[in-house]
């Protein structure tokens, strides 16, 4: 499944690099530039959280994971998980080497599921700092409102479209 997942994204890039090439060969390569460059800063970061995320979750006490997030905790580590998504500072490379944690330390995978999406959709830091000076409260607000059950429905999908 992870051969056909890169072969299908590999495809894309080709496909997208052939469509700029078409329209410019001086724009396909400043734009290849400029994904190298991009590439080039994204990739020790991505290094450092996994390899940093795999260190943490030796570190973590398996038995409090378990306690708190594990396959077990029900409806309970699933707030849990979401409270802890909506509280992790930072960006993909932090919240996804703790989701992997998690996952090696024993969490359930409804739970991560949950942590994942409350993080990308309630992150208090991006809330407060970006999206509030940037719109009426009251939108931000109403926006984080009718998104709480999102989390949520997407841990009983995955448990419905098969066992994670």
């Amino acid at each position: 499944m992870t051969l056909f997942v890169d072969i299908f994204l590999w495809a894309i890039v080709v496909v997208l690099g052939i469509m700029v090439v078409s329209r410019s060969q001086s724009l396909f390569f400043e734009s290849l530039r400029f994904a190298l460059r991009e590439f080039m800063t994204l990739l020790p970061r991505i290094a450092i959280g996994m390899i940093g995320s795999g260190f943490i979750a030796e570190i973590l006490p398996q038995d409090a994971m378990l306690a708190w997030f594990g396959p077990g905790t029900g409806p309970l580590g699933m707030v849990i998980a979401a409270v802890a998504g909506a509280l992790t500072p930072g960006g993909p490379v932090i919240g996804f080497a703790l989701a992997t944690t998690a996952l090696k330390s024993g969490a359930g995978a409804p739970q991560v599921i949950v942590y994942n999406i409350a993080w990308a959709l309630f992150a208090l830091q991006r809330v407060v700092i970006y999206e509030i000076p940037a719109m009426p409260p009251r939108v931000v607000w109403l926006r984080v409102l009718v998104s709480l059950p999102l989390p949520f429905l997407a841990a009983w999908a995955a448990l419905i479209v098969g066992k994670p």
